[in-house]
Parts: structure tokens; sequence; C-alpha cells
């Protein structure tokens, strides 16, 4: 028997690791949508954590054969997770967890204000050094993006190389199944991916005006591989997913070395695991015998042996596993534990007390504006977690003890 469900369209199908997960109707309509496209390579795959997005669901793997979604790979480009175990155990760290969090806030640019314009508290105002240093390897790729695509010269760059950014995105320190210190973070592109998401997406659209019509969703207009803005896209995209495993590593670096120097924790060394993993993003990968685009929105990839990351909520468990290289699922798995419900409808439904209460013995913003990111506002992890089980093995449990929001 297999461990997916079997979900026919008009034309390729849909395997989807979604047995005992709730899933919502306007989900699977997004996936149909997709699969009806003449561009998708063989079939579409939907892990558990599957969840509406724009164009193309949050949780879907899209093959495609000479041609790339740019709303596919969504405009968090290269957005992924990092996650370090230090040589730390429990009984190192300070009965109050305040002082750490702190040092985290204060290390690292989070959150948005001034709708990101002058003086916003998530990019740096001195850009520091280390920054500076990356940008410098960073930029020639971004002038030549901009040389041609001069709308996409505005904004932050260097300044928000090493900040966390808001909504999902977030930094913990975890304790594993042996009580060891792990410390885990969530981040993409920033305002530089965005842009060019957004960019590329329209442009997709202006390219194909005449055959919008033609199209289940107008999100979903493509680049064929030989159009004019093909290459392009490919290009940036790639720059974008550059620049955002760069941000996590200098995120990761700041953290470690503000943790090193914290008063309350002895001395310690850490690499002994390191993860760093993309989950909205477009690769080149061979699959049942081609050569594909492989767009993973909301997913891992979990290759034989691979090692990914899949983060439940602010009070739930995480997950370090190692792929099976499953081929159904294109070598990939979920990327976390997927909405239950969007931001208003959590907001709607749930209190600050509620929240509190979720996040017990967790030391973590307990506010109204987090309540869009409370535990309940996402999909139960170890339900996520059964469905897909002959994709990943588990490696390591973490529950967090510190979460850092923007």
């Amino acid at each position: 028997m297999t461990a997916h469900e079997h979900i026919e369209t008009g034309r390729a199908p849909i395997k989807a690791w979604i047995r005992g997960v709730v899933t919502d109707d306007k989900a699977i309509q997004q996936l149909r949508n997709v699969a009806l496209l003449p561009i998708v390579h063989g079939h579409v795959a939907a892990m558990p954590d599957v969840h509406w997005g724009i164009g193309a669901t949050v949780g879907s793997v899209i093959p495609t054969k000479g041609a790339i979604i740019p709303a596919a790979v969504g405009v968090d480009i290269g957005c992924g997770m990092m996650a370090v175990r230090t040589s730390l155990t429990a009984n190192d760290l300070p009965e109050n967890l305040k002082g750490i969090r702190s040092t985290i806030e204060r290390v690292v640019p989070h959150g948005r204000t001034n709708g990101g314009g002058r003086g916003d508290r998530g990019s740096w105002h001195d850009v520091p050094a280390f920054a500076e240093d990356a940008w410098k390897r960073l930029r020639p790729d971004y002038e030549a993006i901009i040389g041609k695509h001069p709308r996409l010269d505005r904004g932050s760059t260097a300044e928000q190389l090493g900040t966390l950014g808001g909504g999902n995105h977030f930094i913990e320190v975890c304790l594993d199944e042996a009580q060891r210190v792990w410390v885990m973070l969530h981040s993409g592109s920033r305002g530089v991916g965005n842009r060019i998401g957004t960019h590329f997406i329209e442009l997709a659209k202006k390219d194909m005006q005449q055959h919008l019509h033609n199209l289940p969703d107008k999100d979903l207009a493509y680049f064929t591989e030989g159009a004019e803005h093909f290459d392009d896209y490919v290009f940036a995209v790639s720059w974008a997913q550059r620049f955002a495993r760069t941000n996590r590593d200098l995120m990761m670096a700041s953290i470690l070395n503000a943790l090193q120097k914290h008063d309350d924790l002895p001395k310690f060394t850490h690499g002994e695991v390191a993860v760093n993993c993309h989950h909205n993003y477009v690769a080149q990968e061979e699959h049942f015998g081609a050569s594909v685009f492989v767009t993973r929105k909301g997913a891992v990839r979990a290759g034989v042996g691979e090692l990914g990351i899949i983060p439940g909520s602010m009070g739930a468990k995480s997950y370090i596993v190692r792929g099976k290289g499953n081929p159904d699922s294109f070598h990939s798995c979920s990327h976390g534990a997927g909405r239950a419900y969007s931001r208003g409808e959590a907001h709607r439904r749930f209190s600050v007390e509620d929240h509190i209460a979720a996040t017990e013995g967790v030391e973590c913003r307990k506010d109204g504006a987090v309540i869009d990111e409370t535990p309940m506002a996402y999909k139960d992890i170890d339900t996520v977690m059964a469905a897909q089980q002959d994709l990943v093995e588990v490696v390591h449990t973490l529950k967090q003890v510190v979460c850092v929001k923007g």
C-alpha cells in the first residue's frame, strides 16, 4: 500500500502525502490548477503541510520541463532553515532565559517598522563589517541583475544581510532528545528577494498576456526556456537563493559569537552538526530520466542521506531529518507543520491567554501581535511527521526553550 493519496486531475496526477492530515479544499484546487499546466513533468507532489498560497500551494513540489513558474517559487526566495548543535547541555543554561533571548534580539535586527523604510528596526542602520564583506561578494551579480532590470534598484540590500525579518521567521534555542543545546533559525532573502520575486511574477504575466485566459490561474504564468526573460529569472533567482543562505550563515555566526561571550553560559564549542537548507526555491535536477526544474514551494530536498529541518511552531517540537530519496516525492519532504488557519483567522480565534498557555515553558513574546504565529495556528507536527514516514527518518527531535520572533 502506498503512503500517498492519488488525486486525479484532467492531466498530470497529484501524489499527496496527506493521510491523516486535515487538508483544505482550496489547497487541493490549487494543486489541480498546477497539474493542468502543459509544462508539468510526470506528476505534482503535495507534502503533508500543504496549504493555500498565492498561485501555487505552499507544501508542493512542481517539476517542470523547459519552464519555470515564478509565483510557484514565490517572493520569499531561498527562505529556509539552519540549525547548529553546540557542546552545551540543558544543565548549562541559566534558570531564567530572558537574558539569552535579549542577547539574540540585540545582535540580530528583527521585525519591520516604518514600512521597511528609513529607520526600520529590521535592518542595520550602520552595516557591520561582516555584512559589508559578504555584500562585496554578492554585489557584482546583483549589479548585473539591476543592469537589465533597473526597476529593482531600490530598497535595502547589504542593510538586511544577517537580519531576521518578520512573519513566520524565527530564531530558537532548542534542546534535543539528549538535552543538548541547538541554535536554529528560519529566514530568507529579505526585501531584495521579495522585490525580485514580485518583479518577475509580473513580467511572466505580461509576457504571457495573450495566453493568460488559458491558464487556470493567472498567477501561474510561466517563462519558457529560450524566452526573453527566462535566463534573467534563473540568474536572479539563484542569486537571491545565495543571498538567503549567506543571510542565515551571518545570523548564525552573530548569535553563536554573542552566546559565547554571554556571562550566564560556560565556554562552549559548536558545529558538530550544521544543516542549512532552502524550502522556497527552484533547482535543476534529474528525475525519472529527465532533466527538470524542480520548484519546492514550502518543501525541503530529502535525497538519500541528506539532512533537512522540519520545524513545528512556537510551542511545538521540530525535527532534524535524513532523507530517504523517495522518487515519487521528487526527493522532497515537508518544510514544517503548515498553517491550519490564516493569519487573520488566527487573530479571530485565539486570545493572548490561549497563546500564553500554548507557549508555556518557552521564553518568547506573549503579546497579541504574535497570535498569528501561535502554535494553534499550525497543523499538528506529529500528524504531519506520521504522514511522511516514507520520505524521511527522524535524526533528532528538538524542543525550543527560547524563541525570538520578528
